[in-house]
């Protein structure tokens, strides 16, 4: 008895580390214990992390990279307080991660890649994964370093199987989505000629919009964002000739056209994290004319509802010609009042989650990967669907 307990935790370490506990899926997480080596640092100084579940069967030589979410940091006191949290530091990050969603490895909740090798890219830069900079006063010391982040798990994981991969998706949530459009490129760039990379972003396809007040509100915060952690750098390098303001090239809008890879686009047309800071910041909304709106969108007055209307516009028609002229991408904009659709499950994969024309999240995503059928799903306006999930105050 004592022999085939021992072996059997032999054999549940060597399984990625993964613990099953009530149904969850939970990954352990790995340091990039060379990523010192080029400079990679979260924004205290630590290592940055990742969690790994194996793939197995026929999906053992096929990988799903995903980008944790988790805003960002645009000055240096806010980047200084975001040290001292999981989105800034390694130290502070949960060990185990719970895999759901599209990250699941049950055949029945997440049917097309349940059994790829499947990572989670801890967020500690506060940058999407872009920034190469580096602040000291003499005092206090940041690490602007997400490039380098990134390219260090990247440089991890490559003889771990990655770099023999048969098929490979790159994805990630909100600023994880937003940092999908940035590395789509450089992922295929890093695997071989012979590989299928394709690359999905979550609610990161955020706009370039004024608020309600006609001020660019998220603008200016992409500015100080990119100037701070020196991102300009590493942006599409198309998109900074082009555009008079490079740091606009933050934004997806303005070097979606450029980009090559297969790339799908999954988003709410009323994407909720757009809705409260960028369309109606706090800034913007000094008495709380939009409190109970915000708060549930059968609040709102007619006239709200006029404005989240024409931001739903404003999103489809800085799509339009991705859906007219991509041949290789795909997309999933629905009429939810939501924000992050993929790594939940009751959004991503299961009985009344969101859809379009009877196809859930997951479907269209496979159907887009496998080249089963064409993939390009715009919903009615709000309030037409009765399958979303509008839950909105549990945004901040």
């Amino acid at each position: 008895m004592e022999l085939t307990v021992a072996m059997l935790l032999i054999l549940l370490n060597l399984a990625s580390w993964c613990v099953l506990s009530e149904g969850r899926l939970l990954v352990d997480m790995t340091l990039v214990s060379d990523a010192s080596s080029i400079g990679a640092f979260c924004l205290d100084g630590s290592l940055p992390a990742y969690h790994l579940h194996r793939g197995f069967g026929d999906g053992a030589s096929n990988w799903l990279l995903q980008f944790e979410g988790g805003g960002w940091c645009n000055d240096i006191q806010s980047c200084l307080d975001r040290a001292k949290t999981k989105h800034g530091s390694s130290l502070y990050m949960n060990k185990l991660e719970d895999f759901n969603g599209i990250l699941s490895n049950d055949a029945s909740l997440n049917p097309d890649f349940y059994n790829w090798n499947r990572v989670k890219l801890r967020y500690c830069d506060g940058g999407s994964f872009s920034g190469d900079a580096k602040f000291d006063n003499g005092t206090s010391v940041l690490y602007f370093r997400g490039q380098k982040i990134w390219e260090a798990i990247i440089l991890d994981l490559l003889p771990k199987g990655l770099g023999n991969a048969d098929k490979a998706l790159l994805s990630g949530c909100s600023a994880g989505g937003l940092s999908s459009f940035l590395q789509c490129e450089n992922f295929y760039r890093a695997l071989p000629t012979n590989t299928s990379v394709k690359c999905l972003s979550d609610a990161g396809f955020f706009l370039d919009e004024r608020d309600i007040t006609l001020n660019y509100t998220m603008r200016t915060f992409f500015e100080n964002l990119v100037s701070l952690q020196g991102i300009e750098k590493n942006l599409d390098k198309n998109c900074t000739s082009f555009l008079d303001n490079p740091k606009l090239c933050m934004f997806p809008q303005y070097f979606l056209n450029y980009m090559t890879t297969p790339f799908f686009i999954l988003n709410t047309a009323y994407d909720v994290y757009q809705f409260h800071h960028a369309l109606v910041p706090p800034s913007a909304d000094m008495n709380g004319d939009w409190k109970r709106c915000k708060l549930s969108i059968a609040s709102c007055t007619p006239q709200q509802l006029d404005i989240l209307q024409g931001f739903r516009g404003d999103m489809l028609a800085a799509l339009s010609s991705f859906l007219k002229d991509s041949t290789s991408g795909g997309m999933f904009i629905n009429s939810c009042f939501a924000h992050c659709q993929s790594e939940t499950q009751e959004t991503w994969f299961a009985l009344g989650s969101p859809s379009i024309q009877d196809k859930a999240i997951a479907g269209a995503v496979g159907d887009w990967y496998f080249s089963r059928n064409i993939s390009k799903l715009i919903d009615c306006a709000y309030p037409c669907d009765a399958s979303c999930n509008n839950i909105i105050a549990q945004v901040s």
